[in-house]
């Protein structure tokens, strides 16, 4: 098996592989794969199972830079430890590595929908080796729109059988009283961004097609409860404004050949007190748990209007994300 994994190019190369590569030789004697690197490119060959887990180690690196000798063989060591427990690897051998490392396939035709960031690559990487990813950051980060597109992408490549977006029912500081309709009506306002993410990669007809035969569904939260999902992707966002017992509930519903992505913004909590958010008693309590990972994104890895970037830095002088989220 043959994977090209991008790192930092420039004074960043040195700070990810280390002096002279050192790095990148740790993971050839430790997992007997080739490595090959130029420039900003490494190329690893070799049983499927140990490229993925050099694959998730150069993941780490990448994300961290900086990392000690010792703890890129403490990486080795938890990634090959994953492998062997049945983590859930998305390529298998005569896989496309390129396809999903680089552009990710969404049924829009004309669509290019790729990471801009180093910490977005991180993320992407994170959703392809771990069963359970938290995307931690600031609005217009892509955390949503990368943990759709990833999940399209798989069930494109039916490596799931189904995808599921969910988000607690929490009003941002409004009361929005009364709303007619049925169930779907009702809770339409707190999952339209979710919507307007997959109506960006998957054209109209086949999302009808997905939604009426169950394939794609979008809820509340609240209609998690008591369910099990198996061979699915689910997304959970907003979870800033979710509680410790609904993250509970919701991390429980993992069930075989599944991953659950968690998204969420912590300086943007709209509970009546922050501090019972979900999201940060997770982040707090699951950081070293194995086979969990934790990608935190911040201002550098904004992709939407310039603008937004500079609000976020504005408003960033007087709030601080709250104690235990990094």
């Amino acid at each position: 098996m043959d994977v090209t994994v991008r790192v930092p190019g420039g004074a960043d190369r040195v700070s990810v592989l280390g002096s002279a590569d050192r790095n990148l030789k740790m993971i050839r004697e430790a997992l007997g794969v080739a490595v090959t690197a130029r420039e900003d490119v490494v190329r690893l060959s070799g049983e499927p199972q140990a490229v993925g887990v050099a694959r998730s180690v150069l993941a780490r690196m990448s994300a961290r830079q900086g990392m000690s000798r010792q703890e890129v063989l403490d990486a080795i060591a938890e990634e090959s430890l994953r492998a062997r427990l049945g983590g859930t690897p998305l390529m298998g051998e005569g896989d496309e590595p390129e396809v999903w490392s680089g552009e990710l396939d969404v049924y829009a035709a004309g669509r290019r929908i790729q990471p801009r960031t180093l910490n977005q690559q991180a993320y992407l990487d994170a959703i392809r080796d771990h069963d359970l990813v938290f995307g931690i950051g600031p609005a217009g980060t892509g955390k949503t729109y990368l943990a759709v597109a990833a999940a399209v992408h798989l069930l494109k490549r039916d490596r799931v059988r189904k995808v599921m977006l969910v988000r607690p029912a929490v009003e941002a500081g409004e009361k929005l009283g009364y709303l007619p309709g049925d169930v779907e009506a009702k809770v339409n306002p707190y999952l339209r961004p979710l919507l307007d993410a997959l109506h960006d990669m998957v054209d109209y007809g086949t999302l009808r097609r997905f939604i009426d035969g169950d394939v794609v569904e979008v809820a509340p939260l609240a209609y998690m409860r008591g369910r099990t999902l198996n061979n699915a992707v689910v997304i959970l966002d907003e979870a800033q404004n979710t509680t410790r017992g609904q993250m509970k509930m919701f991390l429980t519903r993992m069930g075989r050949g599944s991953k659950l992505i968690v998204t969420g913004d912590v300086t943007q909590i709209d509970l009546p007190d922050p501090r019972e958010s979900g999201l940060i008693d997770a982040a707090r309590r699951l950081k070293r748990v194995p086979g969990v990972r934790l990608v935190y994104l911040d201002k550098q890895d904004i992709v939407r209007h310039p603008l937004v970037q500079r609000v976020i830095e504005a408003y960033g002088e007087d709030e601080a994300p709250s104690e235990g989220a990094s």
